[in-house]
Order: C-alpha cells, then structure tokens, then sequence
C-alpha cells in the first residue's frame, strides 16, 4: 500500500497519557509488521516558557490534551491493534457503538497540524504590499471577533500583523491580527 492511501486520524486517549500512546502505537507497529498501514503518530506539542522563582523554564506541553493523531489505512487488524493499546479509548469517529466509522481529518487541519500552512502563507504574503494604513477602520473576519469593526493602531510589517482596537462594550480592546483576518469597510 502507498501513502496516497493513508489517512490522518484522531485517536481520543486518556489526558497525561498521550506520549505513553503513541510509543505503544509505534511498539505494535514494528512488533506486528503494520507499517503499511500505519505511518507517522503524532502527539502535537508546543514549547512553553514558565516562569519559576524569577527563572524561565522550557517545557513542552500538548497542543491537543487527550488526542494523538495517526496517519493510516484502517483496514485488517491494525485498527483492533490501536484500539487494544493501553490508554486509547476510541477514534474520533461519526456514529456510536459496534457501527461507529473513524472519521478522517480534513487536509486544511492536516496542513495546520503540521505546521505547512504557516509556510505556505508567510511565503505568499512577503510579495503582497500592505493595503492598510493606521488610523482606518476595518471589519474582523476571522477569529473570535468576528464581525467587529476596529481602527488599526500599529502595523508590522515583519510579522504580517496589525494591531487594532475594537470597542466591546463601549471599551476599546487590544487585538493583534493577520493581514488575512480582516478586510477593508
């Protein structure tokens, strides 16, 4: 079997218990001959500083609490193999039951799981000039804000972001957005 035929799934785990999963997943897979069926497990982490006693300490701490995702073909026994394996509760998947089918993850989260849409999209906007200036309201399209409208106060040019100021109950709140998340009134 070819990679074109693998999916990446999400397998739920138990919380604490995701780094433990994916070393059982790898162990089943090199001990019962799965790898055409299964690729890469991940468990997506990202670096965190802390602060303790006036020291900065690097940690890694899980994106996603409780879920490793697995690149597979679900077919034959790797799937009863992944589900035996200690701390794995299920797949993701649509339906209940015995009749429950693991739903694959659409290729847009795929791409920002792993990172490739941050690339892609630094590279097309460096060519873009910036079509905003400070002072000029805009609207919010993307984000928790959605439909506001803001007055931009900083632009960076380096990182591609802006930073605005929409009213949230008569208050001026801080934001700091892509160039993507917004669009001209």
């Amino acid at each position: 079997m070819s990679d074109l035929e693998r999916k990446w799934y999400v397998i739920k785990t138990m919380s604490g218990q995701e780094n433990k999963v994916k070393s059982y997943i790898e162990n089943e897979v090199r001990d019962n001959g799965f790898q055409e069926y299964i690729g890469k497990v991940l468990v997506p982490i990202e670096k965190v500083i802390q602060m303790r006693r006036g020291k900065k300490f690097h940690r890694d701490k899980v994106h996603y609490p409780g879920y490793v995702m697995i690149e597979a073909n679900l077919e034959g026994e790797a799937v009863h193999a992944i589900k035996n394996v200690p701390g794995v509760i299920t797949f993701l998947s649509e339906g209940k039951g015995p009749s429950a089918v693991p739903i694959p993850m659409r290729k847009e989260e795929v791409n920002k799981m792993l990172g490739k849409i941050d690339q892609l999209s630094e590279s097309y906007y460096k060519n873009i000039s910036i079509p905003f200036i400070i002072g000029e309201t805009i609207k919010v399209t993307d984000g928790p804000f959605t439909g506001f409208n803001g007055t931009i106060e900083k632009i960076n040019e380096e990182k591609r972001k802006l930073e605005l100021a929409v009213l949230i109950f008569g208050r001026k709140t801080p934001l700091e957005l892509n160039f993507t998340q917004i669009e001209k009134i």
